[in-house]
């Protein structure tokens, strides 16, 4: 009898088991590709470097300006720079399909169909984000370092990755936060989040935001405002859309229990 316990035992550590492996198996395969996407994105993004240098050179918010190299590292630093970002925004889509695919098979169809417009949501939702950013919050901080700078009476003499450096630090940031929407909304409709806690970590949610804000604009009230204000409206409709999610999932939930105690009542009585 102990023996068949053990066995029992075993066959039953080892079916556990296997559906593990699985999982990680499958988990591996998604981030296989997107790492596959990644390097693709940095071989294209290289063509890309140029056009999109010279288009950032004309759009500056000071007209155009001039740069200069102090490192002869400097302009395969900003080529590598620009083709990482055309990568990463590549690999946005395909990272959010692969999450996806990852969990499709513990959501039923209608869900399927749902959780998949998520895909384009972040990639346009990332680049609303960039936009934001670079064509209100950039210009606001430029502005205010130049302003500094000149009432020192000091002549600017800027270098292209020092530059480039202090736009990407404010740039991508608000991109990848206006995401937020977008993420917390999948994660509500695949069971993994609930507004309950979204509402309870509100105040900490909300500091961060303001802390951001404050991080990458200007030390003045106005600049923080135009910054921190967006990111906690987003905050708050992330949890409006939470909230309706998860009360969608709820009521298909009861739908469905409902319908197996019918379905086993049926077959008892006959």
């Amino acid at each position: 009898m102990a023996t068949d316990r053990t066995d029992t035992a075993q066959a039953s550590g080892e079916a556990g088991w296997m559906p593990v492996m699985s999982h990680i198996g499958e988990l591996r395969k998604r981030v296989f590709i997107v790492l596959i996407v990644l390097v693709l994105g940095v071989a294209g993004g290289l063509f890309c470097a140029k056009p999109i240098f010279d288009y950032l050179m004309e759009e500056t918010p000071a007209g155009r300006i001039e740069l200069h190299a102090f490192s002869p590292w400097d302009a395969i630093g900003l080529y590598m720079k620009l083709a990482f970002i055309v990568s990463f925004v590549a690999a946005i889509p395909t990272a959010i399909f692969q999450l996806w695919a990852f969990v499709k098979p513990a959501l039923g169809r209608k869900e399927q169909r749902a959780t998949l417009r998520y895909v384009p949501a972040a990639f346009f939702m990332f680049l609303a984000g960039l936009a934001f950013a670079y064509f209100i919050v950039f210009p606001m901080a430029y502005s205010f370092t130049e302003g500094i700078t000149d009432s020192m009476g000091i002549e600017p003499m800027y270098g292209v990755t020092q530059y480039f450096s202090f736009m990407f630090n404010i740039v991508f940031p608000l991109g990848v936060l206006f995401e937020l929407p977008v993420v917390l909304l999948f994660l509500t409709r695949i069971g993994i989040l609930n507004p309950v806690v979204l509402k309870k970590i509100r105040k900490i949610a909300w500091f961060l935001m303001v802390l951001v804000g404050t991080v990458i604009t200007p030390p003045d009230v106005i600049s923080d405002l135009l910054v921190a204000l967006p990111l906690v409206i987003l905050y708050e409709v992330s949890v409006f859309l939470s909230t309706l999610a998860f009360k969608q999932r709820e009521a298909k939930l009861r739908a469905r229990e409902l319908e197996d105690e019918e379905e086993y009542r049926a077959a008892a009585r006959t």
